[in-house]
């Protein structure tokens, strides 16, 4: 009894000191809102009230999601790469890894809010069912993919570069709108749901399969993965003929009032947040029931923790949507039309503190910091990051304000750049960047980023408000890949001065 009681006390001490870690980093972004707001860009005391509500509520949801995502989403996804370990064939690797990939993509948050914006931007050519399933059959099959490379053993940037060499050629004949559209999926698939189980799932492979590479097999899994969207988008849109996108981003309301915008959203995404863990509940019970077999007290760990992931993902979801957002896009929107000089110098200080906030940024960089053992430090990796999708933003704006620039002249040398490196750092920073520019780009991006640049795109009249607004999510997803593996070019230059 007396360790049940030490247990919880642990718990509870894990619990406040991932608080903290959340409050640190939810609290940048929170003052760069509130100096602009009594500076340059003053917005209604309503709005900011709900603001400030809104940031409470990320700070609590993230907390309770990390402690939750730690106990419970991680756990199931080692449980899962063990035994696909274990089977050791391909045909078992190959359907496992699909039917894992689609269900927990299928119920990813950010996916269910791309797709309806595609859904509106076409005007309803493209159905939110067929961008959920399509995509999700892109994640399925490059996640089957990439847990064969660590049963194989096969090398990380080799795969990555064919993939993004066919990536690159289907590009040439996807059309502007869908370029931007499939990269951003990419974004979208790798949230706050997803990234974890990826990650513990190639982590959970690649430990009980063991080698010298297994560290370093670790990681890249989100990469992999998120390469399939990119893939799946471009084919439908070329298979569908689409080219010519006639539609509308949705048309953004101002809300009135402070509590009652949280309370007119606080079911829907009590439901979505339902839909969003079921198909993994459900995965863990069979897979217990068959091949677990965990002990009582294991299982009820494992649950408490997807309850603890409902709850967090649940206050984080409504305190984005509800008081975050909107801010996001008045910002945007007053900036743009009163100060647009100013738009890349505040999109590089949002860049910088917005991923800091990101739930799967704190997965990624906490695992990276434990699978070798302190030797990468989170907060080197934090900074990395920081710098590069601040440049993501920051050269997002100036493509709004520069109609001749393209989303295709920063991908197109960004992903070339990116798979040149690959073959000059070390393996695992090679993992590290490609599972990077998939968690950067979280519902943090999705929401208060995204909702920015239309507002910055609104008030531009030669901007585009819909390629505009799409590509941003694109080019925070790519910017990652060349930060960390400069970051792993230093580390190497570093490791070859001392060895010397």
């Amino acid at each position: 009894m007396v360790y049940g009681g030490k247990e919880r006390l642990i718990g509870l001490d894990i619990l406040l000191r991932q608080f903290k870690e959340v409050m640190l980093s939810v609290l940048p972004i929170t003052f760069l809102v509130l100096i602009l707001n009594f500076s340059i860009i003053p917005i209604e005391n309503e709005m900011l009230i709900r603001f400030i509500i809104g940031a409470l509520l990320v700070i609590f949801g993230l907390g309770f999601f990390l402690f939750g995502a730690n106990i419970g989403i991680t756990a199931i996804g080692s449980l899962m790469g063990e035994t696909i370990a274990k089977s050791n064939k391909a045909s078992i690797t190959a359907i496992l890894g699909f039917i894992l990939g689609f269900f927990i993509t299928i119920a990813e948050p950010d996916l269910q809010i791309l797709a309806n914006q595609v859904n509106i931007a076409s005007g309803g050519i493209v159905p939110n069912s067929l961008i959920l399933i399509v995509v999700s059959i892109g994640v399925g099959i490059m996640v089957s993919f990439g847990l064969l490379r660590i049963l194989y053993g096969k090398p990380l940037n080799k795969l990555l570069t064919i993939t993004y060499f066919i990536i690159f050629i289907l590009g040439l004949n996807v059309s502007e709108e869908f370029l931007a559209i499939s990269v951003d999926a990419s974004g979208a698939t790798t949230g706050a749901m997803t990234t974890p189980f990826i990650l513990a799932l190639g982590y959970g492979t690649s430990k009980l399969k063991g080698g010298k590479t297994s560290e370093e097999d670790s990681f890249g899994m989100v990469g992999i993965a998120s390469a399939g969207p990119i893939l799946a988008i471009m084919i439908m849109s070329i298979i569908m003929k689409l080219s010519d996108i006639q539609g509308e981003v949705e048309a953004f309301t101002v809300n009135t009032g402070i509590i009652t915008p949280y309370l007119r959203i606080f079911p829907h995404i009590l439901k979505e947040s339902i839909v969003t863990l079921l198909p993994l509940l459900i995965l863990f019970l069979i897979f217990n029931k068959l091949r677990f077999k965990l002990n009582k007290k294991h299982t009820h760990t494992i649950l408490k923790g997807l309850l603890y992931t409902y709850i967090g993902l649940t206050l984080f979801l409504v305190g984005v949507n509800a008081g975050f957002m909107e801010v996001g896009r008045v910002m945007g929107e007053k900036i743009a039309l009163y100060h647009p000089i100013l738009l890349p110098i505040i999109g590089f200080l949002l860049g910088m503190v917005v991923v800091l906030a990101e739930p799967a940024v704190y997965v990624l960089t906490t695992q990276v910091e434990e699978v070798t053992s302190g030797y990468i430090k989170r907060k080197v990796i934090l900074a990395a990051l920081s710098i590069g999708i601040a440049f993501a933003v920051s050269l997002s704006m100036l493509r709004i304000m520069i109609p001749s620039l393209k989303l295709w002249h920063f991908l197109l040398p960004g992903f070339g750049i990116a798979a040149f490196l690959s073959y000059k750092v070390p393996s695992i920073f090679v993992g590290i960047a490609y599972d990077s520019g998939g968690v950067a780009s979280g519902p943090m991006t999705a929401t208060f980023v995204l909702a920015f640049a239309q507002g910055a795109a609104t008030a531009i009249p030669t901007a585009n408000v819909l390629v505009d607004g799409f590509g941003v999510i694109a080019m925070v997803a790519m910017t990652p890949l060349l930060a960390i593996q400069i970051l792993g070019l230093m580390f190497k230059l570093k490791a070859n001065k001392e060895g010397h």
